[in-house]
């Protein structure tokens, strides 16, 4: 069946109704609004079932002209429904044939808050509230104001919270460290807004998002007060941590885990070396990085290296690159392949950025708390899609790790607990 659609209101419209709702009850906290949208939900919702059933009569209410079907209307039915604002009472129009069947709240539904759920989706998604409101318009018939998305996505900010505060598992295989940045209004102003997020292999072989954390720019002090902060909640140990080269990040975190093994990201530095390569020489130059970080042992990985030298000794800024930081290409090879191939790259964590750049793409955020719901909307739907899945070879790895005896101790401490 297909609804008759509403003219579509203005703007101002909306505005307008948003101020007689206020002026109406006089809100003075956060439950006076959720009470005062309750009232005006419930007569939103019968309007819109008094326009199903003229489409499903073929003729409004008081129309004086012929009827084409001997169907009449025959009164209301009360009816109490579940709204994400609480209960609440409708009148359900009838039919005297009892053909009617109503689509917004069908017979037998009691539960009317897939409107607000709908609407968290859309957020998660990165629509804004005009694009919320617009869809909503275009699916129901009816429009949902500005203030109504915000009311209604500000109801997950306690869930926010807790989802951010919430204990840790003892152990993590692997963390993943990576920051992006996001557009803030302040005031008039319009700045950057760091976003720090973790990414963690438990010993099980899952992912889980640890949180997400706001700061004015990225920093070692910021990311050390992190770090106690994850300890804070229940983390005692870390085997690995792979991180781009943040100056200071590597002795900030062995300072809060004293036993953790920090790698530099393999894929930022050949970012970084290739800054100083021209573009005609990109691809010679990355096969013969191959040949070092892709080595099958040290020894061919030293010997790979000592090629790469000489051969590109007209590259120095590049070269140098890798010469400060061999160690973390040594390193590598303390493991076997199905760890290094985990732990060689920060892509894993990226990819949750690249995810987040999608709901963070609208343009700025009015101030941080927008900023978390939208990105907590969308952690908890790449958590859902990790749910039933674990890391590929997770076994292997496992295996792998337990050929260092000093791991495998680790190991087994926390997986007999």
């Amino acid at each position: 069946m297909t609804m008759a659609r509403k003219t579509k209101q203005p703007v101002e419209k909306n505005r307008m109704i948003a101020r007689q709702i206020i002026e109406a009850y006089k809100p003075k906290t956060a439950e006076d609004m959720n009470n005062a949208l309750k009232d005006v939900f419930g007569p939103m919702i019968e309007e819109m079932l008094k326009a199903e059933l003229d489409y499903h009569l073929g003729y409004e209410n008081n129309s004086k002209s012929e009827k084409e079907t001997a169907n009449r209307r025959n009164g209301y039915s009360q009816k109490t429904v579940k709204t994400e604002q609480g209960e609440t009472t409708i009148s359900v129009p009838r039919d005297r044939d009892g053909s009617f069947e109503p689509q917004i709240v069908e017979k037998r539904q009691s539960d009317i808050s897939t409107i607000e759920n709908q609407v968290l989706a859309m957020y998660a998604r990165g629509m804004s509230q005009r694009d919320i409101s617009k869809t909503i318009e275009d699916i129901y018939g009816f429009g949902v104001s500005h203030e109504m998305v915000s009311q209604i996505t500000d109801k997950i900010m306690p869930k926010v919270e807790e989802w951010r505060n919430r204990p840790l598992e003892k152990c993590y295989a692997f963390l993943f460290v990576d920051c992006m940045y996001v557009k803030l209004r302040r005031g008039y102003e319009c700045t950057e807004c760091a976003v720090y997020s973790i990414l963690g292999y438990t010993l099980d072989g899952r992912k889980e998002l640890l949180g997400i954390w706001l700061s004015e720019s990225e920093s070692k002090n910021y990311w050390m007060q992190i770090f106690d902060e994850i300890k804070a909640r229940g983390v005692e140990d870390v085997f690995f941590l792979c991180m781009d080269g943040v100056s200071g990040l590597e002795a900030g975190a062995k300072a809060i885990f004293p036993d953790v093994v920090v790698q530099r990201c393999i894929v930022h530095l050949i970012r970084n070396s290739l800054k100083y390569v021209p573009s005609k020489d990109y691809k010679k130059f990355t096969a013969d990085l191959k040949k070092v970080y892709g080595a099958l042992n040290l020894n061919a990985a030293r010997a790979a290296f000592e090629d790469l030298e000489e051969k590109w000794s007209m590259y120095p800024g590049a070269v140098r690159v890798w010469k400060n930081n061999f160690g973390h290409v040594e390193q590598l090879f303390n493991y076997g392949s199905a760890v290094r191939k985990i732990m060689y790259t920060t892509n894993a964590v990226e990819s949750v950025n690249s995810s987040y750049r999608k709901v963070t793409k609208k343009g700025s955020f009015p101030n941080e708390d927008a900023i978390y719901k939208s990105l907590y909307l969308r952690a908890k739907e790449l958590e859902e899609k990790w749910k039933n899945s674990k890391i590929p070879n997770w076994s292997k790895v496992l295996n792998q790790l337990l050929v260092d005896d000093k791991l495998a101790i680790r190991i087994e401490k926390y997986l007999k607990q």
